[in-house]
């Protein structure tokens, strides 16, 4: 016997499939990572009881301030971010869902990764000793710089290296702190050239550099746009090219010139 279905009911019936469908995908690994902001660190300053940065065979300056490297927190190679996850991250200024191949391009195990990650920040320390002696002209053979910086991997915290050598070294220039006695925090990759290059996370990284006290935010001028877009109140972001473009907006902001902006 055939038993006519009212229209209602029809639509009713056809929709339990596409409903199971959406209910699935919503539990469905989907290749994404979910980031938010992760620790900062001086590196004027110590870590795990052991300076961030060694001098010698050159006299160092005191410094008063700071400067913060950031980093973000990721959901690792491996983890499991569905549709609701990605949804739920859309609505919230501390997280941000990014393309799991962006985070990790290697591939391969979360071991081998780590590895990656550690060997490229152990590039960037030796690149930001050459970009800062380069700046300051200095004989690399008559100074002798150590980094120290544990569990922090990639080459975003290059820009913040090389300032710190030179504020160790040079100050601003003028016997002062290149700092100005600030917080100043920021991101950045570096080439021997002093060439200052874009990172990823940056809208979260500033959120960590306000969280941590920084007043001030230096991030490559080519993610203006993105750190400006969820910028934390009581942040100035100045965007820098090049590692004289950074000393050079430090040292105008301690002595009130006119500083760039994003």
């Amino acid at each position: 016997m055939l038993t006519r279905l009212t229209r209602p009911r029809t639509l009713a019936l056809c929709a339990l499939p596409v409903l199971a469908l959406f209910g699935t995908a919503a539990f469905a690994p989907l290749p994404f990572t979910l980031a938010q902001p992760g620790t900062t660190a001086n590196v004027l300053g110590d870590d795990q009881g052991k300076p961030v940065i060694t001098i010698k065979g050159a006299p160092t300056l005191p410094t008063d301030g700071e400067l913060l490297m950031t980093t973000i927190i990721a959901t690792g190679p491996t983890a499991d971010v569905t549709a609701a996850d990605v949804v739920d991250s859309w609505f919230r200024t501390d997280r941000a869902v990014m393309p799991r191949d962006s985070v990790y391009p290697t591939g391969g195990s979360e071991k081998e990764i780590e590895q990656h990650n550690l060997q490229d920040m152990e590039k960037s320390q030796d690149v930001a000793v050459e970009a800062a002696l380069n700046y300051l002209d200095r004989d690399p053979g008559s100074v002798d710089v150590t980094l120290n910086l544990a569990d922090v991997g990639g080459p975003s915290a290059g820009l913040f290296f090389s300032l710190g050598i030179i504020d160790k070294l040079a100050g601003d220039g003028s016997g002062g702190d290149l700092t100005g006695g600030r917080t100043v925090a920021g991101t950045g990759t570096i080439e021997a050239g002093g060439t200052v290059g874009a990172v990823g996370g940056v809208s979260l990284k500033t959120q960590a550099a306000r969280r941590d006290g920084a007043t001030v935010f230096l991030v490559p001028k080519a993610e203006c746009k993105q750190a400006e877009a969820e910028r934390p109140e009581g942040l100035r972001l100045i965007p820098v090219t090049t590692l004289e473009s950074a000393v050079s907006s430090l040292r105008a902001l301690d002595q009130g010139d006119e500083v760039p902006s994003c």
